[in-house]
This record gives structure tokens, sequence and C-alpha cells, in this order.
């Protein structure tokens, strides 16, 4: 599978970027250029997000394969370096997990953004994704309606409609959605699991949390420290799950302070 991405930066170590369920790669724009100075950034769309392939199911093991064949075919070949750092939030940070536990060697050190190695039981998204796949795309005849009929369905945060409607794209016969909504509204038994391993990864992790949100709790320390031993946790004070846009400024520390730490060599 040829993911779709795309990269700032010319020189020093590359960090590659994993977004989270109806994100995509882009979503990581204000911290790559924020970096891209001291590192090569890569922001890539995950399978059945942004401009990548869908898949008829969902599945972490397949797609954590997909990133490790995208970092060995394209960004090791163009960096000429054997590791990345691996970064990825929600959905993309348990890609990024699985990546990292199947195949260790590939990765110096690994970001985990506000998601535990657990199932997500009490996932707020499912309502989210649900509303966004109960648009009749058909009926609709602008962004703005769009906007309003998933505020009439609950969505009421307009940052988040904005988040889910950069789904949305007009084609020559009307809207129709960038992303695999109708698969992935109906996986959302799977997007919220977690596989099992026996395997760990013993590179330096950073595990950092929104203190707001709900995806990294107490108790989910010690199924993280199982699987990653060198697990560093930090929750950024009044940030919720998207603690990259919520509270830029916090994030990019605590990310150049890791790096500076587990990637400059």
């Amino acid at each position: 599978m040829q993911l779709s991405y795309t990269a700032y930066g010319t020189t020093g170590p590359a960090v590659v970027f994993l977004h989270g369920l109806m994100g995509r790669g882009r979503n990581f724009l204000s911290a790559a250029k924020a970096l891209e100075d001291e590192y090569r950034c890569f922001l890539v769309d995950l399978p059945n997000h942004g401009s990548s392939p869908w898949t008829e199911d969902f599945d972490y093991e397949d797609m954590g394969q997909a990133v490790i064949e995208f970092i060995e075919n394209v960004i090791l070949p163009e960096t000429g370096e054997d590791s990345v750092v691996l970064l990825g939030h929600s959905m993309g940070a348990k890609t990024a997990m699985v990546a990292a536990l199947r195949k260790p060697q590939l990765f110096t050190a690994l970001i985990v953004e506000d998601m535990s190695p657990v199932s997500s039981k009490d996932s707020n998204f499912v309502p989210l994704l649900s509303a966004l796949a109960g648009l009749d795309l058909e009926a609709l005849s602008s962004r703005s309606q769009a906007d309003a009929e998933l505020e009439e369905a609950g969505v009421s945060d307009p940052t988040v409609r904005g988040f889910l409607l950069q789904n949305l794209r007009r084609s020559d016969s009307g809207f129709e959605f960038q992303a695999n909504v109708a698969m992935l509204n109906s996986a959302v038994g799977d997007i919220n699991a977690f596989p099992e391993f026996e395997t760990t990864y013993d590179g330096p992790v950073l595990w950092m949390g929104g203190a707001k949100s709900n995806y990294i709790k107490d108790e989910h320390d010690e199924p993280m420290r199982a699987l990653f031993p060198r697990a560093h946790k930090v929750m950024v004070k009044d940030a919720g799950h998207w603690v990259h846009s919520e509270k830029p400024e916090e994030f990019l520390a605590v990310l150049r302070g890791f790096l500076k730490q587990t990637a400059d060599k």
C-alpha cells in the first residue's frame, strides 16, 4: 500500500507523524513547520484517510505493517538513515505502538499522544463518527448545511465540527467523503480495541496526554509499562484529547525536549 504523505525539512533526524481518527497528515502541519529547520518531518495519511487508499476493514496490525513498509521503502531510502522517530495521536498512536512492537529496531524513539495500549471502552468519538456518517451527501448543497446538520446531531463544538468536515469535499457530482467514513463507522469496536502483544519496545517513549482527557488514566500505567518499559508520562495542563492543537506551544516544548534527548546524535 502506497501511503500519501508530505515532507518538511531537509536535514536532521526523521520524525514520522501519524494522525488520529478522521484526521490527516496535515493536522500536524504547524508542528512540522516549527521543527523543519532541525528535523525531517513526514506527515502521513493513514489508510482510509486523506489521500491514502481505502481498505475493506479496519485492522491495527495491517495499519502498523503499512507504516513499517512505508518507512522502509520510502523514508529510509530518502534519508539514508536506518531508523526514525515515530509520533502518533489517538488512533495513530495505537498504530504507532503496534509498529514499534512489531519492528522495534526501526524506531529510534516513540511518542504516544493521548492514547493507551488498551481498549478505549469509553471513547468519546463514537457519536461524532456516527453523526458524520449520518450526513445525507446527496442532499447537501453547501458545507454550511453540513455544519448545521452536525450541530443538530449533537456535535456542539464548532472546532470539532470543522475537524470532522475536513473529510468532506466537493466533486463534479456533489459532495463526497475523502475518508472511508462508512467503513470506519461500522468498525468502531476494532478502532477502540488494541491487539495483544508478548513483545516489548525497549526504546525511549514519550507518553504525552491532555490532563482533561480520559484516554490516559492511572490504571493504564501498568499495561503501558508492560509493553513500553521506558515510557515517560507527561500530562499537559488544561489540554484535552487534541494536545497538539489545543496547547501547541506546550506540545512543542515537550516534544522538542524529548527529541533533543533521543533523536539528536
